[in-house]
């Protein structure tokens, strides 16, 4: 089956009212409120999910319980009130929780404006699935990317409020790894996310067409090399027609090891390849839409995406 573009919500407006979930790992106080701020400034009126604060007694890297963080989800998605729901952190935690959402009633409730990265790889490949919803892979409002850096947190912003202004993805480190230019439906997220999504229930079983972003953090270049194999021994990426790489962060030297892994494992795809298009687990972290028709010009390094990300 060939990928086509999915259902893209409605932008914000001042005054909305945005929902703050932890479907994975728990926030740091001091970070909730300091992104619930940024929010704050931007005329969003954030609203924290019961369960955000909790912890788990017996799991101290997940936020909460798994039947916990699932309601807050639900409920925030469900609660007519709210035109956004936004991730604090990843971590892990979200393929615990992904199965146990109410998807009938998120369905019913219709698309709203989904924000998250990492971990958060699962839920975007849920929504995609089970829904059929145009996401966004971007920062998430506890973490250091967001609060420290104002390129990612304009970005956010800009495609929130004014998605025709960024319709342009592009970084100062963008280069070709493998030239060329591709048009395809933009999915992806964390690699190693992806890798363990392969062979789950209601797990995507076909990426043709599509335009993959790949990007991880904290993998040696072996495991990289075992993650990418998985990928591609799992079918995944058969029919993909571009790739654009983020950062990989805490993997390892990039020059003399990351890099040809990469060139190795998806050199015989036969497609473009962009790499360091600056969106990740990096310094600085791009939106990128999921779900989204979109060309990649490796030569240029940009992927330019043919209509806004939000309605």
């Amino acid at each position: 089956m060939t990928l086509t573009p999915l259902t893209r919500p409605r932008r914000l407006r001042p005054g909305a009212r945005v929902a703050v979930v932890a479907p994975c790992g728990p926030v740091p106080e001091d970070r909730l409120e300091e992104g619930l701020a940024v929010l704050r400034s931007w005329d969003l009126d954030p609203v924290v999910s019961p369960h955000v604060r909790d912890g788990h007694r017996q799991f101290g890297y997940l936020s909460a319980y798994d039947g916990d963080r699932a309601r807050d989800l639900t409920e925030a998605w469900c609660d007519p009130s709210v035109d956004a729901v936004l991730c604090a952190r990843g971590g892990y935690g979200a393929q615990r929780m992904v199965d146990r959402l109410d998807w009938g009633s998120i369905r019913a409730a219709g698309p709203k404006v989904f924000v998250g990265f990492s971990d958060v790889t699962v839920l975007h490949e849920a929504f995609a699935a089970r829904m059929g919803l145009a996401t966004l892979h971007g920062p998430m409002i506890g973490t250091l990317g967001f609060l420290k850096d104002e390129t990612t947190r304009e970005h956010l912003r800009a495609t929130l409020f004014e998605p025709e202004s960024v319709r342009v993805i592009a970084s100062d480190t963008a280069r070709p790894l493998i030239p060329g230019r591709a048009r395809g439906i933009t999915f992806g997220g964390c690699a190693s996310l992806l890798a363990a999504e392969l062979g789950t229930e209601k797990a995507r079983s076909s990426a043709a067409g599509g335009l993959l972003f790949l990007e991880d953090v904290g993998e040696e270049d072996y495991r990289l090399d075992r993650i990418l194999t998985q990928l591609l021994r799992g079918g995944l990426l058969d029919g993909v027609t571009g790739v654009a790489l983020g950062s990989w962060a805490e993997c390892g030297p990039y020059e003399d090891g990351i890099r040809e892994v990469l060139r190795d494992r998806l050199g015989g795809l036969g497609v473009p390849v962009v790499e360091e298009l600056g969106f990740g687990h990096g310094e600085v972290n791009l939106t990128v839409p999921l779900g989204a028709p979109a060309v990649l010009d490796a030569d240029a390094g940009t992927v330019t995406l043919e209509r806004p990300a939000l309605l």
